[in-house]
């Protein structure tokens, strides 16, 4: 099979241009998790941006996108964390592939399921990362950390999951689907 099959076969591949979309994103969010929210303390926890745009790509673009999207997303933010490094892109990976999962088959009309998805996601989320960072060797993330994250990390989660999806849904192209209004995949149409 030629390679122009095996691409049409498994969907359209990422472009330049979504890179570097994925890219601005990553880098934003990254600028406002740590000069904004890391600022809003309650408990000692604060909103975690860097864990919702797994959940968004997820949710926008899929399970494949979505995991190499968290992948992605946790090795950049591992870079300022005191965790062993590693771990947020484990928990990144697969909190991105659980919720295009479990969001495939959804309509999603309803204004009111992106926000129920990410919280949910980010509370899953949340207690993957403290679970496996008491496995790594740090039990106080089990027994100090998760409780205050929980009640600070989902509410915020839910109050910010329609502009982060809706920032994260420009950058990562769905699967057979054009990246965006200049890239003209859409222009055509196209056939299986």
């Amino acid at each position: 099979m030629t390679r122009s099959g095996a691409a049409t076969r498994v969907g359209r591949t990422l472009t330049t241009a979504d890179v570097a979309r994925c890219t601005i994103v990553i880098a934003v969010v990254l600028v406002v998790q740590h000069t904004l929210l890391d600022s809003v303390r309650v408990g000692g926890a604060h909103p975690d941006l860097m864990l919702l745009l797994p959940v968004a790509a997820g949710y926008a673009a899929g399970p494949d996108r979505g995991a190499v999207f968290g992948f992605i997303t946790g090795l950049v933010a591992d870079l300022f964390l005191p965790t062993p490094y590693g771990l947020s892109a484990l928990v990144g990976c697969l909190l991105g592939y659980a919720t295009g999962m479990a969001t495939r088959g959804l309509v999603r009309s309803s204004w009111w399921l992106p926000p129920v998805v990410a919280a949910a996601a980010t509370a899953a989320g949340m207690g993957t990362y403290a679970i496996l960072g008491a496995v790594l060797g740090d039990p106080g993330m089990l027994k100090t950390y998760l409780v205050p994250a929980l009640v600070v990390g989902t509410p915020s989660a839910a109050l910010l999951a329609v502009p982060v999806l809706r920032f994260v849904a420009w950058a990562v192209p769905e699967p057979g689907h054009g990246a965006g209004a200049g890239a003209g995949a859409g222009a055509g149409g196209g056939s299986r």
